[in-house]
Parts: C-alpha cells; sequence; structure tokens
C-alpha cells in the first residue's frame, strides 16, 4: 500500500538461510550493514515481531520488520551547482549526472557532491537513505556518467529500493572498452566481493555477492569495442570489474584497466545512457535516456573516423 506511514516488511527465502540479520537487512534495503545495526540495536528492525541480535541468523520464512526513525537532521549544505534534472513529480526526479562528480558527501568530498546540487534543487526529499544521502536510491561512481533516480518521499524510496533488488529496474550503460571481443553478445556471471588486500577495490571473489552482466557489441574499432551493457545486479564497479575480469577493461579506466589511452579520455568510458522504472504511485513503466557526455561522443567519433587498429 502507498502511503505516507512507512514500514519495510523482508521475508527471507531459501536462498538467504544462515545469514546475519545485519546482513540480512542490508542486502534487502538501501541501509549500509552499520545502519542495519543501529536499526536492530534501537527496537526499530524486529525479527519475527521480536528483538534480536545483529547476528542472530535467518531462516526461512523468517520476517523482518523495519521501521526507521524520523531521519536526523542533515549538515549538508545546498549548493546552486548546475543539475540536468530530466524529469520530476512528486515522488521521482531522474537526474543526468555529469562524469566528475560525487554522489554524496564522504571523506574527502565534504561537498560539491550530487547530494549538495540536489537539496538546492529539490526540497522534498525522503530521508530513509540516511542523512548524508537523502533521496538517493542508488549509486554512479565518481567518473562515470548518466542517469539515476531520486526519491522524493520515504514510501517511493522503499518501492524504488525493492524495484532494484527484484531487477525490476532496467539500467542500461554504454562503453568503450579494450579489445576486440570475439562473440557477438554474452553474460558475465561472476560474484563480486571486496578486494582481499586493497580495500578501496572490488573483485571478483566466489565468496562475494551474486554479479550479473548482459553486453552487446554495437561496433568494433580494431583494439576497442563499443559495446551496451545491461546490468542484473548492482554490485560495487561492478561493469569496470567485469569488463577487467573478461580482459577488456574499460577504456580510462585507471583503476581496474589503464588510464593512458589515445581517445584522450580522462576516468572510465562509461555512460549510464537508460533508465526504465516502474513508477511507484502511479504503476506506470517509464523510460529515460541521456545522451553520452562530449567526451565520450568525440572519443566515439574519433574511432568511427580513424577505424583505429589500437590505441
Amino acid at each position: 500500500m502507498y502511503g505516507d506511514e512507512l514500514t519495510i516488511e523482508l521475508t527471507a527465502g531459501a536462498e538467504d538461510a544462515g545469514k546475519r540479520l545485519d546482513a540480512f537487512i542490508a542486502g534487502g534495503t538501501s541501509f549500509s550493514r552499520s545502519a542495519a545495526q543501529r536499526l536492530i540495536e534501537s527496537g526499530d528492525a524486529l525479527l519475527n515481531g521480536r528483538e534480536a541480535a545483529a547476528k542472530a541468523r535467518i531462516r526461512p520464512g523468517d520476517t523482518v520488520s523495519i521501521a526507521p526513525p524520523p531521519p536526523a537532521l542533515t549538515e549538508i549544505v545546498p549548493q546552486d551547482i548546475p543539475l540536468d534534472i530530466v524529469y520530476q513529480d512528486a515522488d521521482i526526479a531522474v537526474i543526468n549526472k555529469p562524469k566528475g562528480m560525487v554522489v554524496h558527501p564522504a571523506a574527502g568530498n565534504p561537498d560539491g557532491t550530487l547530494v549538495n546540487a540536489i537539496m538546492y534543487h529539490i526540497r522534498d526529499l525522503s530521508g530513509i537513505g540516511g542523512e548524508l544521502r537523502p533521496g538517493i536510491v542508488h549509486r554512479i561512481d565518481r567518473m562515470t556518467s548518466g542517469l539515476l533516480v531520486v526519491a522524493k518521499n520515504d514510501a517511493a524510496h522503499a518501492f524504488l529500493s525493492d524495484q532494484l533488488k527484484t531487477h525490476a529496474v532496467s539500467r542500461v550503460y554504454y562503453a568503450l572498452c579494450e579489445g576486440n571481443f570475439r562473440e557477438d553478445s554474452g553474460t558475465v556471471d561472476a560474484p563480486i566481493a571486496r578486494h582481499r588486500t586493497d580495500r578501496k577495490r572490488m573483485a571478483v571473489d566466489p565468496s562475494g555477492r551474486n554479479a550479473v552482466t548482459h553486453w552487446r557489441v554495437l561496433e568494433r574499432f580494431g583494439d576497442v569495442t563499443f559495446l551496451r551493457v545491461e546490468l542484473e545486479t548492482g554490485r560495487t564497479h561492478q561493469i569496470r570489474v567485469h569488463m577487467s575480469h573478461i580482459k577488456h577493461p574499460i577504456v580510462g579506466d585507471e583503476v581496474y584497466g589503464h588510464a593512458k589511452n589515445k581517445l584522450g579520455v580522462v576516468g572510465q568510458a562509461l555512460h549510464a545512457g537508460e533508465l526504465r522504472l516502474i513508477h511507484p504511485r502511479t504503476g506506470e513503466e517509464m523510460t529515460f535516456t541521456a545522451p553520452p557526455p562530449e567526451e565520450f561522443s568525440a572519443a566515439l567519433d574519433k574511432l568511427r573516423r580513424t577505424k583505429m587498429p589500437g590505441y
């Protein structure tokens, strides 16, 4: 039911057996694990209607009820930063994030972020994402451009978060990747976890969370391939990790590939160009698109003109 009062209800399936309560909450909502632990400790998250420890193990059929307290007053300063709002109504806003902009404040990026801009241009935002991420339902890496949806009330936030969990939200990216793909299309199905020695990176790891990426070749340019990539899951750095894993890192990716390139691309040539979702209030399926930024388009034009054999 769509309403102003928000209680999140989660039901455990067979695949959730043995998970810790805090991990189960974090995996099924937009809350971080530490936020889930705070909710459990405060009694705002109940297991089968009763308080439980964060380390309590989940069994199939268990129900978890979460009643988040009102969000704390944020100290984030609204900033008049240009913002490309593709669509907006009383429940959601769709933003075309520029390359180079961090989504939300963090260590080393206290302001100048997408959240600072959103708070200036959009005054009615959900608080469920936490005081440092008002309205944010999903993220895009700093050096990736493109579309993301913002929730303008808590019910919309919960609805959209559930869509992400059930893969009802479709996110299509466009990428320039190193190398020539042998096949015209394919799927990378490889679990992703935090890198075991470099905690700032992610890596394919058998112990990680399920991660599935579908790709299709749009154009070939010798040692560079233009791809359409669709996420089935949404793990941190998923496309970048998966492309590197199959030996086709994204052009310009200084973390998972090679930063130096002859195309003039700074940062990964990756753009979230299409977003499809179900509207939380009307139930209407909506599709939004955004063209690649100028740098990406210029690199693609250069490839088409020269048919570069390599770079």
